[in-house]
Order: structure tokens, then sequence, then C-alpha cells
């Protein structure tokens, strides 16, 4: 019976608007707070009774959130965190001290908002409520239920006009910043940077991970016009590799009040600059008085869980997943991949085969340029998600390299098929999407 309450409740919160399964239009009009507002306030706004970290940027934000919120569970602090978008299962973006939200507790809080949703639409003051909207009333209705400590909020897009800016946060963290969703947050570095820094609010500390000149300066500016001060990863918080040790990432993190030594789960060099991040977040938090000491910021990152990030799925075959979804990320994953395997991956395995999937909107051109050196076999494919690219339009960008390139239209044939091909020292890599890794994810484990 909980089974088809549950469908029917994903039901209702996927019956209304929702960008992230629409291809086209999206534009900064159809995004509004104030329907929002009137919608929490209708809950009694549980969003303002829990202390707040909220987390913007475009590459690593997502595991920004999940190390905060595991360093505030390993402290003693009773943690919600909410991310978006999810691998397999919806409930991944609502989780208390990393326990997925019950599917119970999904169908009771979905029946308690049905009533304050409708009032809102009816009225339709500021349009219509998103689904996006809907998940956000019930993640925070869900924390305030759980009587948590805090929550670590990861924003779905942007800033400025993302409905998780109504929170009052106790930290504001702006992850790495590069172009994406720029039919929605402008087309330059500094347009987009400027939304992503609109979370910014006087009283909150801030903290950046490195950042390029022009970006630094429109999140320098928010600051100083916001009256609070800037803690930049890379001036206060230094942070530096040591080695990749029985299958963790072994990193000294130099923070303001001493020096971490950690053995991180996360094995993509990116993790870096996050895990330094993530502590400069917690750093702020112990410089408005919370109890987190050196310790808790240890444990809490070596026990962190964060999937399909650079995420080792198999050897012999070498099998990595990693949902690199821009040029920017690109970099940053053959960057890993590089680093991880101690050389470029052509001299390193016999063959290198890539499966591939994007979304409808990314630069698939701009991406295939990135990685066409350093495989030998292209595998195009596409996620059962409704954005999700066709196919052949990926594996025409990558013929235009001469490479061997191949089309499955599921995820799991483009799996089956790497593997066919693949013999012992050869490598694969699943990339392009994180619907694209989680469907691949699901159906490794689902086969072991």
């Amino acid at each position: 019976m909980t089974n088809a309450l549950y469908q029917q409740a994903l039901d209702y919160i996927y019956s209304f608007i929702d960008y992230e399964t629409m291809l086209q239009p999206r534009s900064a009009a159809h995004f509004d707070l104030r329907r929002v507002d009137e919608l929490l306030k209708r809950l009694g706004n549980p969003h303002l009774k829990v202390k707040t970290v909220h987390i913007a940027g475009t590459k690593g934000k997502g595991s920004v959130a999940a190390m905060t919120a595991s360093v505030l569970t390993a402290a003693g602090y009773k943690t919600g965190l909410y991310t978006s978008p999810h691998l397999t299962d919806l409930r991944e973006r609502i989780r208390v001290d990393g326990d997925f939200i019950p599917q119970e507790a999904l169908i009771k809080l979905t029946d308690r908002l049905k009533p304050e949703i409708a009032a809102v639409n009816r009225k339709a003051a500021y349009g219509r409520l998103t689904t996006f909207e809907v998940l956000t009333a019930l993640g925070f209705s869900y924390f305030t239920d759980e009587k948590v400590d805090f929550q670590v909020v990861e924003v779905g897009l942007g800033g400025r006009l993302d409905a998780t800016n109504v929170v009052k946060p106790e930290v504001c963290v702006i992850a790495t910043i590069g172009l994406d969703h720029i039919d929605v947050l402008g087309n330059s570095p500094a347009q987009i940077a400027a939304e992503k820094a609109g979370i910014i609010k006087p009283g909150a500390a801030v903290v950046s991970s490195p950042q390029t000149g022009e970006v630094l300066g429109v999140i320098a500016e928010t600051c100083r016009k916001n009256g609070v001060g800037l803690i930049l990863v890379g001036r206060d918080i230094g942070y530096e590799r040591l080695a990749f040790k029985a299958g963790r990432q072994l990193m000294e993190i130099k923070g303001r009040f001493g020096i971490y030594e950690i053995s991180s789960p996360l094995l993509g060099s990116y993790q870096l600059e996050n895990t330094a991040t993530a502590v400069a977040a917690l750093e702020g938090l112990v410089d408005k008085g919370f109890n987190i000491t050196r310790e808790d910021i240890i444990k809490g990152l070596e026990n962190v869980n964060w999937p399909g990030r650079f995420q080792v799925l198999g050897e012999n075959p070498l099998v990595i997943a990693d949902g690199a979804h821009n040029p920017v990320s690109i970099r940053q994953l053959k960057r890993s991949l590089t680093d991880y395997t101690g050389g470029e991956n052509k001299k390193l395995f016999n063959k290198s085969i890539l499966v591939i999937g994007l979304s409808a909107d990314k630069d698939i051109g701009a991406m295939a340029a990135e990685l066409a050196d350093d495989f030998d076999v292209i595998i195009a494919t596409r996620s059962s998600h409704p954005r999700a690219m066709d196919a052949a339009p990926i594996a025409t960008e990558f013929e235009r390299y001469h490479i061997e390139t191949l089309i499955t239209e599921t995820v799991a044939g483009a799996i089956e098929k790497a593997f066919s091909i693949a013999q012992e020292d050869d490598f694969i890599c699943i990339t392009g999407s994180l619907f694209v890794v989680g469907e691949a994810i699901q159906h490794i484990k689902g086969q072991l």
C-alpha cells in the first residue's frame, strides 16, 4: 500500500511545472520568490526555524554541501541536507544525518502541503508553483518536523531567484563559478557570478572557492554592499594533496584555526578545492560560536558519502563514473584521471572507452573537443530523463575527430556494450550528466 501511495505522491509533485524536465524555454522571468514566500508563510515559515548553510556555484556545490552536512552530523548536530538533482531516487534530495526522507514521511508531508499549494495556485498572484518550489517547501517542512539543528541547502539554479533563496543563512558559500545555464543566468562569467552572489546576505559569513578575477570582483563587491567579509579559499585557506592510498585521497587543508589531514573517500582532484571550501564554511560557523572541533571536521570529511563524482565502480577494467556536464567539469575530470592514474590515459591503458550522454542544453561541441584525444572508442547514449539529448548528435560531434563511435539508446545498453569490448587492461569512463551516471551506477551494481 505504501508503494502505491508513494507513487501517487511522486505523481502529484511532478504534476507541476518542472523546469528540470523541460527542454526550453527557460528564462529568469519564470522565477519569482514571492510565490515561494507565500507558500512558506502558509506553512509557518519552516525555513526560518533552522540554522542554515546556503551553497551556490556552478561546480562542486553539491560536494561542498554533502561534506558540510557530514561534519555537522559528526559534531553532534542533527543536520538536514537538501540537494538537487538526484541520481536515482527523489528522496536523495532530502536527508537527515545521511538518511533519505522515508517514503511514509514524504507521503504525509505531501498530503499536508496539498491544500496550501492549491490555495497559492488558485490566486497565482505571482505565477503558479513549480515542482522544485514544492520540493523545496517539502524539504524545509521535513527538517522542521525532524527538529534538525542545521539545514545545509544547495541552490538549485543560480542563486538570486532560486527557490531556496528565502533562508537567512549563518554561512553563504559560493563554489566554483563557470559558464552554465546561460539561458537563465546570463552569458558572461560576471553576469552568472552576480546571480550566484545573490544568496549573500547581511550578517552571514561568506566563503568562496577560488574564482577568476572577474568573478571574484563581483563576489567581493556584493560582500561590500552587504557589509560582510569574504573568506577566500586559496588566499585564507590552503590545500595540498598528499597521495592516493587504498582507494582514498589523502590531503592537507590549512584552515584559519588549524591544519587538517584528511583521508577522503572522494577521489576527484577538484575535491581538494571543495574540501577546503567546506572547511572554510565550517570554520565560519566556529567563528559564530558553534561547537565544531578539529576532530569533528576530520571525522565528517572522512565519512562523507557523495556518489557519482569520480566514483570508481570497478577494476580490471578500471571503471570510473563522474557527472561532468560542461567543459569546465570535463577539464576537471581529465585532470582527476591523470592525477589518479599517474599518467595520461592512452599511455596507461590498452584501450580507453568513453560512455557519454548529455542534457539537451549542453555544449557537446566544446565537450567533444576536450575529450576527443583521450579515448579510442566513444559510446554515445541517452538517459531516460526527458531533457536528455539524443545520442545521434553526440556521436556526430565525436565522429568529426575520426574516432570509433557507437550509439546505444539506453544507458544500460551502453554499459553492456562497453564491457563487451573492454579487456582487463582497458579503461571505461562514464560521464556527461548525473542522470547518465545514476543509471550506470544502478545497472552496474545490479550486475554484481
